[in-house]
């Protein structure tokens, strides 16, 4: 009934949001500051993650399903709320098909994550190094033509648990899908040395992997250098997106990078690749603006990898997320600093201010949002204003993007929109577009909204039940 009621009175222009103008004479306006909270907040897409692979060899074995209880755990105790899901695919380097069994574990394993309330970074591979260093070869992955013809088999499952999706890692190529020691890829014989046939089939494999997905869907690659060479754009900071290219469809404003040997070495071990190294810093602090960076400590390297220099980095080159299990050595260096690691990996928006007025059946709601967080969102997001009393709640899309409230910034928005007579609380919804629903999740009391719409970081504000902010504000019409 509250869906039809609302749909209608969208239709007679009530409930429609529009850009405010400044009025000769302000009607009475009420503001409200407010306070910054220190919490860990489960907010999604964003922060530590868990490492979780599986496997499938020859004889149909290795295959561990995701445990919802595991996963919920995650998000409720541990404020993570996102997984590295690597899946293996050991079988179907040798052969075209995917079972179809294999795909019906995959499945199972998004709804599992679906009723949890997490999401998943995902990447296949199809081997792990055997004994010895460096690894002996073959290696154990596949031939080009046969990886994209395997990306067409796994796009309808991919499609269609989107929602479930924080970003694909390219994947696929070479031991652990990180596109170095690989039979097809590259000289097995010397990695280091890739042909132009090469990488013209490396980024076959990148193509594959953006039509597969949603437009709104992003990939990202192991090094900077791989997304500079396959799609022709210079290291440095002219090589990185700019705001004009930002979610503009294009292969370049969806293509971010994974570093998973963070502050191992000077060079992340062959992560940088320009001379001086900076250039390539310089490429991903800029790109990193509107594309997701996350990865993995991968080693001891005193004193970068130690806690002042570790910070600035991530800061500098807006990381998203990190494992919060590797490596463990360089985790425990940064001792307490740790818990300033999960309250500012990716996005951590707070209301400083807000004012509210109303004339006439109009109200006008302003408000200021600071992101302390090292990056931005880099999945659309949907805002909406609601108002809310105990007869009806009326949500109200209205025009921003998050993804471009960027870290350190203070954004200042300011809506207009009509209201039916009565007395509301006014409340902001920033929601996964795909999961704004307020049914429950599976086999829980939360609803989808509240688990996957936005927590301000601020003191009594964030309305659990809902997932929606409260502004503290309350308005009357007529």
């Amino acid at each position: 009934m509250r869906r039809r009621l609302a749909a209608s009175l969208a239709v007679v222009g009530l409930l429609l949001p529009t850009q405010t103008a400044m009025a000769h004479h302000a009607p009475p306006s009420t503001t409200v500051t407010y306070t910054t909270s220190d919490e860990n907040i489960s907010n999604q897409e964003r922060g530590f993650y868990h490492h979780a692979e599986t496997h499938y060899y020859a004889d149909n074995t290795g295959y561990v399903p995701l445990d919802v209880t595991k996963l919920r755990n995650f998000r409720t105790q541990e404020h993570i709320t996102q997984i590295l899901r690597l899946f293996y695919l050991e079988k179907f380097s040798k052969q075209d098909v995917i079972d179809k069994h294999y795909l019906d574990l995959m499945q199972a394993d998004f709804n599992t994550a679906r009723a949890a309330g997490v999401k998943m970074i995902v990447r296949f591979a199809y081997a792990l190094p055997g004994d010895g260093w460096p690894p002996p070869t073959p290696y154990g992955d596949a031939p080009v033509a046969r990886v994209v013809k395997q990306i067409k088999q796994l796009t309808p499952i991919l499609r269609k648990n989107a929602d479930m999706i924080a970003v694909v890692q390219s994947g696929f190529v070479g031991l652990w899908g990180e596109g170095y020691y690989t039979d097809y890829f590259s000289n097995p014989a010397d990695p280091s040395q890739v042909s132009d046939q090469n990488w013209a089939d490396r980024k076959a494999v990148i193509d594959a992997l953006l039509q597969a997905l949603p437009k709104d869907k992003m990939v990202q690659v192991r090094t900077p250098y791989m997304k500079q060479r396959m799609y022709n754009v210079p290291t440095g900071t002219a090589g990185g997106l700019t705001a004009g290219q930002a979610y503009d469809g294009s292969a370049v404003a969806r293509i971010g990078q994974h570093n998973d040997c963070f502050l191992a070495s000077p060079d992340d071990f062959g992560t940088y690749l320009s001379d001086p190294i900076q250039l390539d810093k310089d490429f991903v602090a800029q790109d990193t603006n509107y594309v997701p960076e996350g990865g993995e400590t991968c080693g001891v390297d005193a004193p970068r990898s130690e806690w002042p220099s570790a910070s600035a980095e991530m800061a500098a080159l807006h990381f998203s997320f990190l494992n919060i299990e590797y490596h463990p050595d360089v985790l425990a260096s940064w001792g307490d600093n740790i818990n300033i690691a999960k309250q500012k990996l990716g996005y951590r928006f707070a209301l400083t201010q807000s004012t509210v007025s109303q004339s006439h059946g109009k109200v006008d709601v302003g408000v200021k949002i600071r992101n302390d967080g090292w990056a931005a969102p880099y999945n659309p997001r949907q805002v909406q204003l609601v108002f809310q009393n105990s007869k009806h709640t009326y949500r109200v899309n209205v025009p921003a993007d998050p993804r471009r409230w960027g870290a350190g910034q203070t954004v200042s928005l300011n809506w207009s929109v009509k209201l039916p007579a009565g007395k509301y609380k006014v409340l902001l919804n920033i929601a996964d577009p795909k999961l704004q629903s307020q049914a429950h999740l599976p086999g829980s009391t939360e609803t989808y909204n509240a688990v996957y719409a936005v927590q301000l970081a601020n003191n009594g504000t964030w309305q659990s039940s809902t997932g929606y902010n409260d502004l503290q504000q309350t308005v009357t019409i007529g």
